[in-house]
């Protein structure tokens, strides 16, 4: 249920909180647009919001986000539980500025035996496991899973081709060739040996690894009395791989399904290092850089990172993390729920775990190290970018545009965005230009810088820190003449054109205040030539998609009151669009649905009249 709002801040905050109810509950802090800025959990909802009140004690990211504070919202929930449920659904949904912003990804991918066929495959799934079959996993990515399938190829022959393949072979394939498959697809091996193949790499991949052992053993002992050499020397080269393949993938000392999650931060950048353990086999790691717009604490960063990943993944019975959470039981307690099974969050401080925690933190640190590096690269070329262009401050965001079309044909402009981490791919945008003149550049930049900034200076968008154009002091005035008429005044405006070679490092940048180009600085440059070269590609992608989809395009479809059933009716009629080229216009009338007004405009759309 709802609680009362508050709209007014600063002004009757005594009086809203003692409005506010003491059940637990989420509450959610807007902006003066409405626009979520934090969403959070309670116990008590208003002792809760009392805190944010308090003169001194908040958080940096508290102080910020009470001073973009214009209303908050609460709502009251049956238990904490629930509240943290609610609290992780509308974070996904609404995305708040100052919660951390952890991307959804797909859904786990798994290994599947697919027991659907009289000898069963191995195959990569990804989805809700309601199909037929044996699911092992889950790994944390695709090349996880494609990984695992080539190295349990080299050990256990089970087929991973796919049925279509499978069901048309009159030959043995490559993989029998390489001792990786029996091929039973042509009956090289009978089902019960497939199905024994089969069963081992079950128990490999549930992590009996004793018992298969055990039972490889009994038979290579089996066979050697026997005299059966051969096929004991089979069986002692199975238990040795899979003896290779336990050991580059086993926990020192351990079986079991762990989650070993280390968050450190450095220079402004949150990393998130998760390695995950099933059957205990290191089956993959994954690395997260969260985005949060103020600083924040590690225990604040695991405290929402771990339910709002594990709310919709399957939980582990143990997930070791490097520092202490808050919330520690309410998260375990709703992860338990929603697992069906017991589990624990633990932060070890002695032991074999902690030496999985501090594996964790190394890797965490050399990926926070790596994009470092990668972000102070950048910084430093738009640190350059400011001297050069004499811009007031580093760019926080810089859109670029360029025009492609063939000889006039098709014409797409392209807008790129890059921000201080790099390309911002979800704010591309691309424009069709339909003009009188084709070929013109200058229109067609016209008519996209209209379009763009019209809307963006009317609150359908964000205006960037620079604005740079693929063209010389023509496309330049062009742009400036756009800006005046928009009464855009505050963007800084450039452009870049290559020389008379268009060779790379022969360009020459330009900006409205000077009639000549301006010193190039290097390390500016790369930056520009990067941005550049992406609004070129992106240009030219739109272009080949719109050029190849009108050619693809019937004629047919451009002559008004030509429908799907009337050219359907036509190309029955005369099978095909020759023989209604050589139709005269009565024939062309005699078609259903064809009136003798549209029967002469077909006519001389395909004769040229």
């Amino acid at each position: 249920m709802h609680d009362q709002s508050f709209n007014t801040p600063k002004v009757g905050i005594n009086k809203y909180l003692k409005g506010v109810s003491t059940s637990c509950g989420v509450y959610v802090m807007k902006d003066k647009d409405d626009f979520p800025l934090y969403i959070g959990k309670a116990k008590n909802l208003r002792n809760r919001l009392r805190s944010y009140f308090r003169l001194s004690g908040l958080s940096y990211r508290i102080e910020t986000v009470m001073q973009q504070m214009s209303s908050i919202e609460t709502i009251v929930t049956k238990s904490e539980t629930e509240a943290l449920l609610l609290e992780n659904n509308l974070i996904k949904s609404a995305k708040p500025r100052f919660n951390i912003n952890l991307r959804d990804d797909k859904s786990y991918p798994y290994i599947r035996l697919d027991d659907s066929h009289d000898f069963p495959k191995l195959t990569f799934y990804r989805g809700n496991r309601k199909e037929p079959g044996r699911f092992f996993g889950p790994f944390s990515s695709a090349a996880a899973v494609r990984e695992t399938l080539s190295q349990l190829q080299k050990v256990f022959p089970v087929r991973q081709c796919r049925d279509s393949f499978y069901l048309h072979r009159s030959r043995p394939c490559l993989q029998y060739q390489i001792q990786r498959c029996t091929a039973p697809c042509v009956g090289l091996v009978d089902r019960n040996a497939y199905m024994d193949d089969v069963e081992q790499v079950a128990s490999f991949l549930t992590g009996k690894n004793q018992d298969l052992n055990k039972m490889l053993v009994k038979r290579m002992e089996e066979c050697a009395a026997e005299q059966e050499f051969e096929r004991a020397a089979e069986y002692r080269d199975r238990i040795a791989a899979i003896q290779r393949l336990r050991e580059s993938q086993t926990v020192e000392g351990g079986e079991s399904d762990v989650d070993v999650i280390a968050a450190i931060c450095a220079g402004g950048i949150i990393c998130i290092q998760l390695v995950i353990f099933r059957s205990g086999r290191n089956i993959d790691y994954r690395v997260y850089f969260p985005k949060i717009k103020v600083e924040i604490g590690i225990k604040d960063i695991l405290s929402e990172f771990i339910p709002r990943y594990y709310l919709d993944r399957q939980v582990p019975p143990l997930i070791l993390v490097n520092h202490q959470i808050q919330d520690k039981e309410l998260i375990e307690i709703t992860l338990k729920e929603k697992s069906g099974r017991r589990m624990e969050i633990r932060c070890p401080v002695r032991g074999r775990k902690v030496k999985l925690v501090k594996m964790a933190i190394t890797n965490a640190e050399d990926a926070l190290r790596r994009r470092l590096d990668d972000k102070h690269s950048l910084i430093g070329k738009y640190v350059a970018l400011v001297k050069m262009l004499h811009l007031d401050a580093v760019p926080e965001r810089v859109d670029c545009f360029d025009i492609s079309h063939t000889f006039g044909e098709k014409t797409v402009a392209s807008c790129v965005v890059f921000d201080q981490n790099g390309p911002l791919k979800s704010d591309y945008r691309s424009f069709n230009i339909n003009i009188p003149t084709a070929g013109d550049d200058y229109a067609a930049l016209r008519d996209a810088l209209t379009r763009r900034y019209s809307k963006v200076r009317d609150g359908n968008g964000k205006m960037p820190d620079l604005i740079l154009i693929d063209g010389g002091k023509g496309q330049l005035g062009c742009a400036v003449e756009v800006m005046d008429e928009l009464q855009i005044s505050d963007i800084r405006l450039a452009a870049i054109s290559k020389g008379k070679e268009r060779r790379a490092g022969d360009e020459k940048i330009w900006i409205p205040e000077s009639s000549d180009p301006v010193p190039i600085d290097e390390t500016a440059l790369l930056i520009l030539q990067q941005i550049r070269d992406e609004a070129h590609r992106f240009a030219l992608l739109g272009h080949r998609n719109r050029r190849n989809k009108a050619r693809k395009q019937s004629v047919l479809e451009r002559i008004p009151g030509i429908g799907n059933k009337r050219r359907s009716n036509l190309l029955k009629h005369f099978g095909g669009l020759q023989g209604i080229s050589r139709a005269g216009v009565e024939e062309i009338e005699s078609v259903a649905g064809i009136s003798s007004k549209l029967a002469q405009s077909i006519y001389y759309e395909l004769h040229g009249n």
